[in-house]
């Protein structure tokens, strides 16, 4: 019994040691950034599906207009661009923050035009438009991942897993507040009003970047190469830079470790992304109203969000992201049960309500694990290029094969429960890689919990 209470005391004392670790205001900034990496796929996410089944698209066809997340796939491809080369003008204001404040304003001009514009006028002009948020969310993503690993000093890898629970956090509030308020006004104000409204945040995000954030302070020798000179000049340093930081992963995690890390990337949140890509087609399928919608997955789905990965980046250090990981990823198919459970019962409110709260929870532990696990792995030479060439990688099993996923519930008639039952069993795979990982990393690197 003195073990047991003892080991409760020490969990209280992490908790609590935990907790005070979250005044660091590097974290709330961490928070912000969030917030503006989750904001552009409410434009090109959850509303704008909803936007285009309202004007009669099919499921295949809305489906397909998710292939413009395919860039979140190989934005990798310019990742040294944004490690190695300043932009004109705009670099005054520091490395990291004038590629974020670039990627806001265009994201601005483009939640404009859409607003301007929407499938009703043209389908083509959505799907450009829907293309450019996607490029520019893309190129911001890399320059706040590498914003988020650099202000947290070598030497303080207890904040981590703090740093990717706020990261995590902000995502969803970035994308989740929005949204909420977003369904809640569309009926009455249309969705070109919506998104005109949506744009607004865009500048209160520029606005903060340029008051509240400080350019991360790397220690010697962790100095990328930034130079003054023309792009075109400079491609040879781009190239450059992307061999050297492929090389370097390989070279410091070896073959065998390097391409299971790789591997289990790409296939862990498959079967997330097969839901996510479907799951407000099925709410409105099902018979929800987009009030609900908005107040269950939006409003709800935010608050328990953030609290599960608060939580989770408390434990992190503790309990390790490779059991972190493996409770995800069991969970995320459990989940994908309960979807199954709706889609047999109808709109019952409260199973929309546990729904929505086991999605949430389980999603918040599985990014701000995998976050952190790729985070592990990333060296601080090469931030930018080796963060986003992973995330690409994990981005291409969530965008490129769920994108079939309008075809898959066509091909199933329309049956949303199998189709849930068969996305729960796609994490195995990923699971299995994990288990060999966490023996192979800890022979490698003396520990398993990364």
């Amino acid at each position: 019994m003195a073990s047991a209470s003892e080991s409760e005391d020490r969990t209280v004392r992490s908790l609590y040691e935990s907790a005070l670790l979250l005044r660091d205001p590097r974290l709330w900034r961490i928070f912000l950034v969030g917030m503006a990496s989750g904001f552009p796929w409410v434009l090109h996410g959850s509303l704008l599906v909803l936007w285009l089944k309202d004007t009669g698209l099919s499921k295949s066809g809305i489906g397909l207009f998710g292939m413009v997340f395919t860039v979140y796939t190989i934005n990798f491809l310019w990742a040294p661009v944004l490690d190695h080369l300043r932009l004109p003008l705009l670099h005054r204001m520091g490395h990291r923050r004038s590629w974020i404040f670039l990627c806001q304003a265009i994201l601005f001009v483009c939640a404009v035009a859409l607003a301007a514009t929407g499938p009703e006028v043209s389908l083509l002009m959505t799907a450009v438009l829907a293309l450019l948020i996607s490029i520019a969310s893309a190129t911001q993503d890399m320059a706040i991942d590498a914003y988020r690993i650099t202000i947290i000093r070598e030497d303080e890898s207890h904040l981590l897993g703090h740093a990717a629970a706020m990261a995590t956090s902000g995502w969803w509030a970035g994308l989740s507040f929005p949204g909420w308020i977003a369904l809640f006004v569309v009926n009455p104000i249309g969705w070109s009003n919506t998104y005109l409204m949506l744009s607004t945040f865009l500048v209160i995000v520029a606005i903060a970047v340029l008051t509240l954030f400080r350019e991360p302070e790397l220690q010697s020798g962790n100095q990328p190469h930034l130079s003054n000179r023309s792009v075109w000049r400079n491609m040879g340093d781009v190239l450059g830079g992307y061999y050297q930081a492929v090389e370097e992963f390989f070279r410091r995690n070896g073959r065998d470790l390097a391409l299971g890390i790789l591997l289990f990337i790409f296939l862990f949140k498959i079967g997330e992304a097969f839901l996510g890509k479907m799951v407000y087609v099925f709410y409105d399928d099902v018979g929800y109203t987009k009030e609900q919608i908005g107040t269950y997955s939006k409003a709800i789905g935010l608050v328990v969000t953030i609290t599960a990965a608060i939580l989770t980046g408390s434990l992190m250090a503790r309990f390790g992201t490779m059991r972190g990981l493996l409770v995800a990823g069991l969970a995320m198919a459990g989940t994908n049960l309960i979807f199954s459970w709706i889609a047999r019962v109808g709109p019952h409110p409260n199973l929309f309500l546990l729904a929505v709260v086991a999605d949430g929870f389980t999603s918040a532990i599985a990014t701000v694990a995998f976050v952190a696990f790729i985070s592990r792995f990333t060296s601080r030479l090469h931030t930018a290029t080796q963060y986003a060439a992973m995330a690409s990688i994990g981005n291409a099993g969530r965008t490129t094969l769920a994108g079939t996923s309008g075809f898959l519930v066509e091909a199933l008639d329309d049956n949303w429960a199998l189709f849930f039952v068969l996305t729960a069993f796609m994490v195995v795979p990923a699971l299995l890689i994990l288990v060999w990982l966490a023996a192979k990393v800890k022979r490698v690197y003396g520990s398993s919990t990364t």
